[in-house]
Order: C-alpha cells, then sequence, then structure tokens
C-alpha cells in the first residue's frame, strides 16, 4: 500500500503539480483526461523528471502512487490526488469530499487505487476497451458491451 504524506517543505511555486508515473500507459491516460479538464490549473510532471525537488518523499513512494502537491505544500496521494484534481476542474464532482469525510469511501479508493497500481496493463486494456483511445474524449463503450450481455441474456432466457 503507498504511502500518504500531510505536507512537504519543498511546495511547487505558482501552481500545484500532480506528479505521477511517465513509464505508465494507463497513467499517462488518466493524467491526459486530467489536463484536458483542469486547462493549465496545475502542472503534470513525471516522478523520473521532478522527484528530487522533494527531498522528504521516498522515491519508492512516488512509484506506488501519484502525488498531487499544492502551492501551500499539502500534499494528496493516491485516488485523493485524482479527486482532489477535479477541483480545479469545471467538474463539480463529490468525490474529495467523500475521501475526507467517509471512511468507508477512504478505504475502498484506497484498495482499489493498490489494485489497480499493481495490475496497470491489465486496467489500460480495460481502459481504453471501456473509454476508447483517447482520453481527451471518452466513449461510452462500457455501455455497449452492457447492452449486448444483457441482450445476449435476454434472448437466451427466452428460448432455453
Amino acid at each position: 500500500m503507498f504511502q500518504k504524506f500531510e505536507k512537504t517543505n519543498y511546495p511547487p511555486t505558482g501552481k500545484p503539480v500532480l506528479v505521477w508515473d511517465g513509464e505508465c500507459g494507463f497513467c499517462k491516460y488518466w493524467v491526459t483526461r486530467w489536463q484536458s479538464l483542469t486547462r493549465n490549473k496545475i502542472e503534470y510532471k513525471t516522478y523520473q523528471e521532478i522527484a528530487s525537488q522533494f527531498h522528504d518523499i521516498p522515491l519508492k513512494e512516488f512509484k506506488k502512487a501519484s502525488r498531487l502537491i499544492e502551492t501551500n505544500g499539502k500534499i494528496y496521494s493516491g485516488p485523493d490526488s485524482a479527486y482532489r484534481s477535479y477541483t480545479y476542474s469545471t467538474k463539480n464532482l463529490p468525490w474529495h469530499s467523500w475521501y475526507c469525510n467517509y471512511s468507508w469511501f477512504t478505504k475502498l479508493s484506497d484498495h482499489g487505487y493498490n489494485y489497480i497500481a499493481k495490475h496497470r496493463p491489465f486496467f489500460f486494456k480495460l481502459t481504453t476497451l471501456s473509454f476508447g483511445k483517447n482520453p481527451e474524449a471518452l466513449k461510452p463503450y462500457w455501455l455497449l458491451y452492457l447492452l449486448i450481455l444483457l441482450a445476449v441474456f435476454y434472448v437466451l432466457s427466452r428460448f432455453l
């Protein structure tokens, strides 16, 4: 499981920085999505290029989870880095608030994030199958798959 950090003594200047794994296709997909939603309100840097600037966060922890580091030094880790990044977008999503206020949501998010992080290649394939290859224009392919599955079950139940 990734470690959470409250604050860094080396905050970025200017705007918050979301630090992510530049060698991960799954991460790149979702960072591209967030970039299109936050419209330059957040700087996106790979840990490979910026981790050395944060002396109080071990490199091994950057490898485990993304980090949103705000200009006041506050750090949001793992799923909350994604949830918090949405507060910089035009989308009014309650996920960061839920993460902070509901322990069941925090635990579910952290364990889900950890599981996905350990199986990134599989979840990258599942993501592109479900939403398409362009993260800036998600397509609801998953809905089509669900409708086909329901249709198959319906046909089978009528004839068997």
